[in-house]
């Protein structure tokens, strides 16, 4: 599972758990991006502070581990690198990649998203706002590769949550009390 989690949330923990539940797999990794490409970077903490809060977040859940190919690795964080790495970290398994619907909508903006779709199956989790239908507009390529996986509706994004941090509003219930715990400690999101 790839993402910025900036900060992760129960969101991100949820889609984890029923896509890892849907699809039979072993193990969710979450991989936290070092430098997104597609972000700006002041709005971005630290890889090393949000490696460690996804960490804290999934340490309960036996399926669920975490990576960090993409925060040590210098320079943007392409998917396809990382793809490329688990594919021979893991020769013999079948790969997913788990993100948003929204992140497959731009599935075309990031580097060889062709070659990425015949390398992984993605499978991209529903959120409030983004209609499942829009996946239409993607050619037959792509959308051979892609699998629509709806979760309850969890109306919490890390963009809400940063707003609220910096607004000195509570994110309890939110995100994991150790994320929570972590934020406060280190004045993360404050403006």
């Amino acid at each position: 599972m790839g993402g910025t989690f900036n900060p992760i949330h129960y969101g991100h923990l949820v889609a984890a758990e029923e896509a890892r539940f849907q699809f039979n797999l072993d193990q969710v990794i979450f991989i936290p991006s070092g430098q997104p490409p597609h972000r700006q970077p002041r709005s971005v903490v630290p890889a090393e502070d949000r490696y460690i809060m996804t960490a804290l977040a999934i340490a309960t859940n036996p399926y669920f581990n975490i990576s960090r190919i993409e925060v040590d690795r210098p320079g943007p964080s392409y998917t396809i690198d990382t793809v490329k790495s688990f594919n021979q970290l893991y020769p013999d398994s079948k790969l997913f990649f788990i993100t948003g619907l929204d992140a497959i909508l731009e599935i075309l903006t990031w580097r060889d998203p062709y070659e990425l779709v015949r390398l992984v199956h993605f499978i991209a989790v529903t959120r409030p706002g983004y209609n499942p239908d829009y996946l239409k507009m993607l050619d037959k390529e792509i959308l051979d590769n892609v699998s629509l996986l709806e979760i309850p509706g969890y109306a919490v994004s890390s963009t809400m949550i940063r707003e609220r941090v910096a607004l000195g509003k509570p994110i309890r219930y939110m995100v994991p009390e150790p994320v929570e715990a972590y934020i406060r400690k280190y004045g993360l999101y404050k403006r």
